[in-house]
């Protein structure tokens, strides 16, 4: 009985030493709503009652070269799958950024201030409806409707017209006299959700998006001998161009070599579109969160193809299309095509979602469903690094429909950690840096906030550094400390989970640790949800002939990877690394022994991964020097 009672004592004990250790993360209060109502579920699964909205898009759009007006009608089938009746709908008009009198947090060419978007006329449900029954502030615009309950659909038909901006290019516009890229051109149902109902924030050029995943048919009018390229699949090559332009586009869907669709001397032979005074490109997509496109009559396009998933045998299209003048972006489709097998089979180690994606040579870098908006970058490095960054988006935040305006890091964080590792393998004299400077110099400054901070409530170099280098390095150390097996669990169970959703941080958080396994709630609350300052420094090391004992001090108070470099007198290196984990206890001081066969002429803290705020005590030497 004594001896039944002292293992009931001792399993009691490490119950309660368990349970005090464990750790709860913050749970704001719109989130607790959702649990409460049943549409989210604290474990990281959407709840019982989750839903979103979703929308059928009927776009036509006309582009005029001379003028640059973009005129267009818009039908839409909105079905409302919420539990609530919806009065009225909230659209987003994202061309009122260049509107006189407009929100920016950017500056913009004065010569670009316009009317913005014009509504000529609005039908719902078959019915036109006056002025004074839609209201337009800034970029939305409130359309009192006829109520629409729970499972039921509304139509909409929307005849608009804007000038598309040619001095700045704000992720959409002019490029040059011949070429434009066409992006948030018209207008969409804003998205309503289990978390804040409409999505009422106003674009202001910093933060970026957030749409539900909709069903697009597009069909964009162009003068003749201009082509398009964009969202979706073209569903008419035949009418458009002439037939060896879509028997080579046929043969790069099934090929690794890479293609000229147009070269050169197709541009100056011309006849490559349909020799009609205007043609019309109709593309169709399915379940995607945004389409743009892009418009041209002087670009080359190569393209060619990966196989994205071996089980399935299917493959995805890469293309990149660019001014031939730009002789920097000739490697672009090289770099294109193996990130996207890199994605697939290396990082994420997901199929690439999507049947195919064109890398555009435009004025910006900016990301969309199946299309890249690149500057032309001199640099070879740098030009890896931005492909490998935009096309990464692909998973983040368009397969996720992560909420980009409101939790930026859920998707820049994510492109800022593929951008780190795959660049690597795509050239390995790479070391990409991306962001690093910049936290080192806001960190444990008071404009220096913790990753959870709302994007909409940042802004300069805080929003930054919040939403690529802080959340990738948070990402990185994930997954140093689990290792690639248990980590690849945690992420593809997230994206199993969320694939074609929302999600919310929460979802993500535990997501990741259902997924592996492994309660990483101390990390992700130190990391993520926590100020702090990162500062290790070597405070000891004690030499022997046999060993080295070199202590590291936590100097600040946010938790990072230790990687040490002993340096001997022979000019060899050791190397020694240790995960975030060693810090998961509080310890301040952490004691690594490495051998001391051979004379120490050095010892230096610290490597490109891990910020530092004082680098001053990070090297020691046996003079003290």
């Amino acid at each position: 009985m004594l001896q039944y009672f002292r293992q009931s004592l001792f399993l009691a004990c490490l119950w309660i030493c368990q349970t005090s250790f464990a750790q709860e993360l913050p749970i704001p209060r719109n989130f607790q709503k959702a649990f409460d109502s049943g549409t989210r579920s604290k474990n990281g699964q959407p709840g019982p009652n989750y839903w979103q909205n979703k929308a059928l898009y009927d776009i036509k759009v006309a582009f005029s070269s001379r003028s640059r007006l973009v005129s267009g009608i818009v039908n839409i089938i909105y079905t409302n799958n919420s539990p609530d009746t919806l009065q009225e709908i909230l659209f987003k008009l994202y061309p009122n950024l260049y509107k006189k009198g407009a929100q920016r947090l950017m500056p913009i060419d004065p010569a670009d201030i316009g009317e913005g978007l014009s509504i000529s006329a609005i039908s719902v449900n078959g019915k036109p409806i006056a002025k004074n029954n839609y209201a337009i502030n800034g970029v939305n615009m409130v359309v009192k409707s006829n109520s629409v309950a729970p499972g039921g659909t509304i139509s909409f038909k929307i005849d608009y017209s804007y000038e598309l901006n040619k001095g700045s290019h704000i992720r959409t516009g002019e490029v040059d006299p011949g070429a434009w890229f066409l992006a948030y051109f018209f207008p969409r149902i804003a998205v309503y959700d289990d978390i804040e109902g409409w999505n009422k924030n106003q674009y202001l050029g910093t933060q970026e998006f957030y749409n539900d995943f909709c069903d697009f048919r597009v069909a964009v009018t162009v003068p003749k001998d201009f082509l398009v390229w964009g969202t979706g699949v073209l569903a008419n090559c035949s009418e458009v161009l002439a037939p060896k332009y879509c028997e080579r586009l046929a043969a790069a869907e099934n090929s690794k070599k890479i293609i000229d669709i147009i070269d050169s001397t197709d541009l100056k032979a011309g006849n490559i579109t349909s020799q009609n005074n205007i043609n019309v490109f109709r593309f169709e997509a399915s379940n995607v969160t945004d389409v743009a496109y892009a418009i041209s009559n002087h670009y080359v396009w190569k393209s060619t193809s990966v196989e994205v998933d071996a089980k399935k045998k299917r493959r995805t299209r890469v293309d990149a299309v660019y001014n031939p003048a730009h002789s920097d972006y000739q490697e672009v489709i090289h770099f294109a095509r193996k990130t996207v097998d890199l994605m697939s089979h290396r990082f994420p180690k997901w199929p690439f979602p999507y049947p195919h994606l064109t890398v555009f040579d435009g004025l910006d870098q900016m990301e969309y469903p199946m299309m890249v908006n690149d500057n032309p970058l001199e640099d070879v490095d740098e030009t890896i690094e931005l492909t490998v960054h935009e096309i990464f988006h692909t998973m983040f935040p368009f397969y996720l429909g992560i909420n980009e305006t409101r939790y930026g890091w859920m998707d820049e964080g994510w492109a800022t950690l593929g951008e780190w590792l795959l660049s690597p393998m795509i050239d390995p004299g790479i070391v990409d840096e991306y962001g690093m400077e910049r936290y080192n110099k806001l960190a444990g400054t008071d404009n220096d906030l913790p990753i959870v901070t709302p994007s909409t409530l940042q802004s300069g170099n805080t929003l930054m550094v919040n939403s690529y280098p802080k959340p990738g390095l948070g990402y990185l150390y994930a997954l140093d400390m689990l290792g690639d097996t248990v980590f690849f669990r945690g992420l593809h169970h997230y994206i199993r989970t969320w694939q074609g959703k929302h999600p919310i941080p929460n979802d993500f958080f535990q997501c990741m640790n259902a997924g592996s396994g492994v309660d990483l709630n101390w990390f992700w609350k130190s990391w993520f949800f926590e100020n702090g300052v990162p500062d290790l420094a070597i405070s000891k090391v004690q030499l022997d002939a046999k060993q080295a004992v070199i202590t590291i001090e936590n100097r600040g108070n946010k938790p990072v990877p230790v990687d040490i470099s002993v340096i001997y007198q022979d000019k060899s290196v050791q190397k020694v690394h240790k995960s975030i984990e060693v810090w998961k206890s509080g310890a301040k001081n952490l004691d690594i022994s490495v051998e001391g066969k051979k004379t120490v002429s050095e010892i230096r803290l610290g490597s490109t991964y891990v910020p530092d705020v004082n680098k001053s005590d990070n090297v020691w030497k046996p003079d003290g020097k």
